[in-house]
């Protein structure tokens, strides 16, 4: 491990990855921690991990970012204290903002709404989504009738406690402070390595990355081949008539 992203979701955590990425990291990002560690994080979010524990989860790998590993951030660098720290800011309505959106996509996403009730990958995906939300930022996710929902004061309030927490107990020597929009010049600094010859990345525009997800990602796309398995082409009549139940209109 050799880089930890300490920062929120919706901070610029996508845009990280593909930088990451493009500098040669080998990174694991939500859909990952999810893929590769159920199991782990299930048991770290229900009863505790330690640093044997993330030791094995991440050897192999270069950095993590999102959740849950930003909230873990300083138990996975007691496993890799040489490990650099990345705490990603932004103005803090915005990100409540594009919170609140990506909340609302996944909402509106049929092909989740019908996994999260009828598949198995899709009712575990649902419970760990529900796990890690509710414990790092204090947002409710969808029971299998409701969708999720934002509290503005307790997500607020977390957004504020970790970035001040992270800016005040890192190593000063191992943090970067962070905003996409400083591009590729501090943080090829910090990570002592050289400035690619191409613009810094700007990923999950209002919302993409699920529907970016669903085009590459093994875990989404297994998620759409099941419910395709069971309902073939009714599968939008489902949502319809799920929403129709619950009364969304």
């Amino acid at each position: 491990m050799k880089v930890i992203v300490a920062g929120f979701s919706k901070t610029g955590t996508k845009s990280m990855n593909e930088a990451l990425t493009t500098l040669g990291y080998k990174v694991y990002d939500f859909l990952e921690h999810f893929w590769y560690h159920h199991d782990e994080w299930e048991e770290i979010l229900t009863r505790g991990g330690s640093v044997q524990m993330f030791k094995r989860m991440y050897k192999d790998v270069d950095a993590v970012v999102d959740s849950p590993a930003f909230a873990f951030w300083e138990q996975i660098h007691e496993a890799y204290p040489d490990a650099k720290i990345i705490i990603l800011t932004r103005n803090e309505d915005s990100w409540l903002r594009s919170l609140s959106y990506q909340v609302e996509e996944l909402n509106e996403w049929n092909m989740f709404r019908i996994s999260r009730l009828f598949t198995p990958i899709g009712r575990k995906f649902m419970k760990h989504l529900e796990k890690c939300s509710a414990a790092c930022y204090g947002v409710i996710m969808p029971s299998a009738w409701y969708d999720a929902t934002l509290n503005n004061t307790l997500t607020r309030k977390s957004f504020r406690q970790h970035n001040f927490y992270v800016s005040q107990k890192a190593p000063k020597d191992k943090l970067l402070v962070f905003k996409i929009q400083d591009g590729w010049e501090p943080l090829c600094k910090f990570l002592e390595t050289d400035v690619p010859d191409i613009p810094f990345p700007h990923k999950n525009v209002r919302g993409s990355a699920i529907k970016e997800a669903a085009e590459e990602n093994p875990l989404m796309q297994t998620i759409i081949q099941e419910v395709k398995i069971l309902f073939g082409n009714d599968a939008a009549q489902v949502s319809i008539e799920l929403e129709a139940v619950h009364g969304k209109k």
